[in-house]
């Protein structure tokens, strides 16, 4: 039974890293048809700080089930705590946390909402099952410099991720409507600093975990948020005359 499983996270794992590339192509072809880009009355809306919380919230309920439910074999070992807490402090924040500080927020999308649970399902229990029971480390990976280097730039990328939606949700005063060009911070230098930092936090939890599950995972978050990246970029060429042309998308000086 254990084989098996295992044998069915690693299947998973691939599998995602596929649908990662899927969605790369088809987000290409067909954009993210929802916030700003949301045609009028196309599709039943949900509240946005309901959707957010209960979309994200497979992705916090799994790992402390892990925890609390059948014996977590592995967990008795720092390094698969570790990670496995890197994985559960990102979500309680986007669980709840940041649902509670949006003002305002368009609508989500039903069929949005509903890939983005079933995400959150599949991927919480990729990385909850695999780490409560079932990755090996070394009794000297804490000090492994793939443990260390990962484990700082999760750490910068979520520092990164949480000021930029900070500096995004502060452009309007209050009573003011429209858009603006986000100031400060990394969005000096690229379109889609929110997205930059959450890329940056999964590569460095791939990278401290050294697993394919771990990898697959910063994929699949590349290839939808640079997609998405793109398209606010173009946006906001278009909408603004005087938006700063030497701005990149997603990653600073490069793209």
């Amino acid at each position: 039974m254990e084989l098996a499983e295992r044998f069915l996270l690693d299947a998973l794992a691939y599998l995602e890293c596929a649908l990662g590339v899927v969605c790369y192509v088809l987000l290409k072809l067909v954009g993210s048809p929802y916030g700003r880009y949301a045609s009028p009355g196309s599709a039943f809306g949900l509240p946005a700080r309901a959707a957010w919380a209960v979309q994200e919230l497979p992705s916090l309920a799994l790992p402390l089930l892990a925890c609390a439910g059948a014996p977590a074999e592995r967990l008795n070992r720092w390094p698969n705590c570790i990670l496995l807490a890197m994985f559960l402090v990102h979500y309680a924040q986007r669980t709840l946390v940041f649902p509670f500080l949006i003002r305002g927020g368009k609508p989500t999308p039903l069929y949005a909402f509903l890939l983005a649970f079933i995400f959150c399902t599949y991927n919480g229990y990729l990385q909850s099952r695999y780490l409560s029971q079932y990755a090996v480390y070394a009794d000297d990976w804490l000090s492994d410099p793939r443990f260390l280097t990962g484990s700082a730039l999760w750490l910068i990328g979520m520092l990164i991720n949480i000021h930029s939606d900070h500096v995004l949700r502060n452009l309007r005063k209050p009573g003011e409507t429209g858009y603006k060009i986000p100031r400060g911070g990394l969005f000096e230098y690229i379109s889609a600093a929110n997205y930059f930092g959450e890329v940056v936090e999964w590569c460095g939890y791939a990278l401290a975990s050294w697993s394919i599950q771990g990898w697959a995972f910063a994929l699949f978050t590349f290839c939808v948020l640079f997609t998405r990246a793109q398209q606010h970029h173009k946006w906001y060429h278009e909408k603004f005359e005087d938006y700063p042309k030497f701005r990149k998308i997603m990653i600073p000086f490069l793209v």
